[in-house]
């Protein structure tokens, strides 16, 4: 047995670094080329953010990056979310949430549902059913915060799409992910 095989004998689900592909090489730095628009972001997710629970939030952040297709953005909050105490089971049953609804609160299903109304409008609106939904578990103000939260991780998604912003090295907690300006 060679010493490759029997590592993976071993350790069955351990990857050998050496044989993964390169990274790809962003498009662009928004932080660096926009830090006026980049720094209205930054601020608006502060404020976004005060209005909602740290753990939904995250729920949030990381369905929309789902649905987007955002691997920076999905490696980003799947770190924090897990960081601030979030089980990797809910995390990984997220993106069949309909399927995994026992997992959630009924409270986390409704934003989870507005989220993906909001990110996916391709009724070109958020239907009554949902909103109403979400209505019934959260006050105006926190229904207010939380179609912010949506709203920013949508734009956070289309900023590191379209300039391919490479996920793997963020640190939970850091600032690294934004440049400085």
């Amino acid at each position: 047995m060679t010493h490759t095989t029997q590592a993976a004998a071993t350790a069955p689900h351990a990857h050998a670094h050496d044989d993964r592909l390169p990274e790809h090489t962003p498009r662009l730095n928004m932080a660096e080329l926009a830090p006026e628009a980049y720094k209205a972001m930054i601020r608006f997710a502060a404020a976004a953010k005060r209005g909602v629970d740290p753990v939904l939030f995250e729920l949030i952040q990381i369905r929309a990056s789902q649905l987007n297709h955002c691997a920076f953005c999905l490696d980003m909050h799947t770190k924090d979310a897990l960081a601030a105490g979030e089980s990797v089971e809910r995390i990984v049953q997220l993106s069949t949430w309909e399927e995994s609804k026992h997992f959630y609160t009924a409270r986390e299903i409704a934003a989870i549902e507005l989220t993906e109304a909001v990110t996916v409008l391709t009724d070109g609106f958020v239907p009554d059913a949902v909103y109403e939904r979400a209505a019934r578990h959260f006050d105006d103000a926190e229904l207010a915060h939380l179609i912010a939260a949506i709203t920013l991780i949508n734009g956070w998604n289309r900023f590191a799409v379209t300039t391919r912003m490479v996920p793997g090295h963020y640190t939970p907690g850091s600032t690294a992910h934004r440049p400085a300006v």
